[in-house]
């Protein structure tokens, strides 16, 4: 893979394509010092994937990665600060059309930089030629597009919808979050990896944005039908039934060595402990297996699970684990997912006080 590392950093510069070139299948062709040198020489160099800053002198990551994808579309997985104004950015970014982040932290600028080698490198390997499923110096195959028409759901089918998301799902969940409406007739709880400081901003701003309410989850906050809760990244999210009926949240950090937090997993089978049959899981785009044995348990209690459609995703790991283990009833794009998730509204008439949208 070839590999354009974009920063106004030197030392960044040098440290990044150390790290990238670590990796034997991997190397970095040039290096930009902001955002006019890396659209002159994306087009010029045609990599397959460029490592883009933010903060840059003469031209931001962002106006850059706005060039790129009119001038000469490319992978790219943004540098992003690990702060709320990060978080803000990266996640315009990824509206921009940027594939996924990078977020750097303190470790960024000290000398010690193998912390997040790992995470970079599988990055990386996961968005390029060199992903899941090709082999080196083999083209890829067509992944296969979505499966038949959206299944059609009683309104109270489901008690609870949820929802696991990673390398490329934001935009996926903020077009899903965008097509609820405030009488959906169950609450709908998301793990979407990420670090905290993002998890937050992705709330805030779906908040803003739906029509339903969006919260990041807290412990002990109650569920309520119509309303979204995005699990707080570092922790884990459980869904447990709460001591006077309904349902509501369990946050920690247990188990504290999980790979995900928050995981798929983890959220997927506290819902299929709680409701039974009555959970839908949605499985997004997203690097892993993370989402597998979390619908294997939903399926198993009678629920149903839908996965995107491979055609559809930056990243077709996720939702291909739970394909090939059988527990996905169909592969759908996300104008898909919205359709057979806007079937399950609410049969009284109004929305209760209670879930209504402060105005």
């Amino acid at each position: 893979m070839k590999i354009l590392v974009v920063d106004d950093s030197a030392f960044m510069r040098r440290s990044l394509t150390k790290l990238i070139e670590s990796d034997p299948d991997l190397r970095v062709v040039d290096t930009a010092r902001d955002g006019e040198d890396a659209v002159e020489k994306a087009k010029r160099l045609r990599p397959d994937l460029i490592t883009l800053d933010v903060e840059m002198p003469k031209m931001n990551g962002l106006d850059a990665l706005r060039k790129i994808m009119v001038d000469c579309p490319t992978t790219v997985l943004m540098v992003s600060s690990l702060t709320t104004k990060g978080s803000r950015e990266a996640l315009k970014a990824l509206r921009l059309g940027a594939a996924d982040f990078i977020a750097k932290d303190a470790s960024f600028v000290s000398l010690n930089l193998d912390s997040i080698r790992d995470e970079l490198i599988a990055k990386i390997k996961a968005l390029g030629p060199l992903g899941p499923g090709v082999k080196k110096h083999e083209a890829a195959a067509p992944r296969p597009a979505a499966s038949g028409s959206p299944p059609e759901f009683e309104p109270d089918r489901f008690d609870l919808l949820v929802i696991g998301s990673s390398t490329g799902g934001p935009p996926v969940v903020e077009t899903i979050a965008g097509s609820l409406a405030p009488d959906l007739a169950c609450p709908v709880v998301l793990a979407q990896h990420m670090p905290a400081v993002f998890t937050k901003s992705l709330a805030e701003r779906l908040n803003a944005k739906c029509a339903v309410s969006v919260y990041e989850a807290e412990d002990g906050m109650p569920l309520y039908p119509g309303t979204m809760y995005i699990a707080p990244g570092g922790q884990q999210t459980r869904v447990r039934a709460s001591i006077a009926g309904g349902m509501s949240l369990r946050v920690n950090d247990t188990p504290a060595d999980a790979l995900y937090k928050p995981s798929v997993n983890v959220l997927f089978e506290s819902a299929a402990a709680t409701t039974g049959g009555k959970t839908l899981g949605v499985v997004l785009t997203g690097m892993g297996d993370d989402g597998a044995a979390g619908s294997a348990q939903i399926v198993e209690k009678g629920g149903v699970v839908l996965t995107q459609s491979a055609d559809t995703c930056v990243v077709y790991g996720m939702p291909k684990a739970v394909d090939d283990a059988g527990c996905s009833q169909a592969r759908l794009s996300p104008q898909q997912l919205c359709r057979a998730i806007g079937a399950l509204r609410a049969t009284d008439s109004g929305t209760p006080a209670a879930n209504r949208k402060a105005g």
